[in-house]
């Protein structure tokens, strides 16, 4: 109940921030696929903590632990069983919020409806409950590139009110690492790093906004009408921790255009195939996928915890103040990057499996 996502390719995440370890039962992958098992641990890399000054200080290997699903290296078709164990808890900097609610989090809800909580971290309200997100993200990745040849890759767009202009069909995977911030224009990057710098000095956070290709994805994904392809994309990263908005192709740009202006014409191909003059679709019509690059965007609040102090409520709802004293993000983005790409994935995944199961009989 509300830890599993998928059909076909289904992932189901369990721990606590500060309980033993976190992790991820990965059930669906088919048999016979050829694992790069390094390639699981970067990812979880670029999403684990104390990797940079911008971010969280807290101090984790990350280091994933690969329990059942695998014989050397090559899935078996059974479940994949993966953990993280933690190791750089700190109870005691959460002391203080035991009594009182921090503004904008999920301890008041989670009282609201548990009648208990996992405060130490968060919980399972922590982001630190997307490494199992991160690293069946990367199982799905091998599988959309060996099956299609599809990359998803994704990159720090705005920071607060600094915006990269981007171009998102030369844009690469190095282009976004290159930097701290993983934005892949060097430029407003540094100006991105001085911001985040400036507002974490302040106790105080910021937000943003991260964008996504998907390249080469397979034509014909989407189960319509209530399964279409963004749906389901646009469920997948917001169920991320601090999103707050999602967009794909022209957004809400679009809705600035005119039909003439916004409809994508259909041009010809030698090919064959389907391809458009434009992309306001974001790659996808009629909530299925029409070959070409999907393009997303996904909105992040501010980090809820910050050193400054704020009015709240104790669980007897008495009037008190609170700051924060553990150790967070002044900015989610850049960690959040490796998540969205991991959603991402995981659904275009779970609809080529659908996709193969109702179309490829004859």
């Amino acid at each position: 109940m509300g830890s599993s996502f998928g059909d076909l390719f289904r992932i189901s995440t369990f721990g606590e921030s500060h309980g033993g370890g976190v992790g991820v039962i990965v059930e669906g992958c088919p048999p016979r696929l050829k694992l790069n098992v390094a390639m699981i641990q970067a990812e979880l890399d670029r999403r684990r903590p104390g990797q940079s000054h911008i971010t969280t200080p807290r101090r984790e290997a990350d280091q994933v632990e690969v329990l059942s699903g695998l014989m050397d290296d090559i899935t078996l078709g059974t479940p994949i069983a993966m953990v993280v164990r933690n190791k750089d808890q700190r109870p005691g900097d959460y002391k203080d919020m035991a009594v009182a609610f921090r503004p904008s989090h999920a301890d008041a809800t989670y009282q609201v409806k548990y009648g208990i909580q996992a405060r130490s971290g968060g919980g399972r309200a922590s982001a630190r409950e997307t490494i199992g997100r991160v690293a069946a993200g990367a199982i799905a990745k091998q599988l959309l590139h060996k099956a299609a040849g599809t990359e998803v890759l994704a990159w720090v767009k705005r920071i607060h009110t600094i915006e990269a202009d981007i171009d998102q069909q030369s844009v690469s995977l190095a282009d976004v690492e290159a930097n701290i911030v993983r934005c892949p224009d060097p430029a407003t990057a540094k100006a991105m790093i001085e911001r985040i710098e400036a507002i974490g000095r302040e106790g105080d956070s910021c937000g943003g906004v991260i964008e996504c290709v998907v390249r080469q994805p397979a034509m014909g994904l989407g189960m319509p009408v209530f399964d279409k392809l963004e749906a389901d994309l646009a469920k997948a990263v917001m169920s991320l921790p601090a999103t707050k908005g999602f967009e794909i192709g022209s957004g809400f740009g679009g809705t600035l255009l005119k039909g003439s202006e916004h409809n994508d014409a259909f041009v010809p191909t030698e090919e064959g195939r389907l391809q458009t003059a434009t992309n306001n679709s974001g790659g996808i019509q009629g909530g299925i996928s029409n070959g070409e690059p999907i393009v997303l965007r996904v909105a992040f609040k501010p980090t809820a915890t910050i050193r400054k102090e704020q009015q709240t409520v104790d669980a007897e709802g008495n009037a008190t103040t609170l700051a924060g004293k553990g150790r967070h993000d002044p900015c989610v983005l850049p960690r959040a990057v490796p998540m969205v790409e991991a959603m991402v994935s995981l659904v275009l995944a779970d609809h080529l499996l659908r996709q193969q199961g109702q179309c490829s009989l004859w």
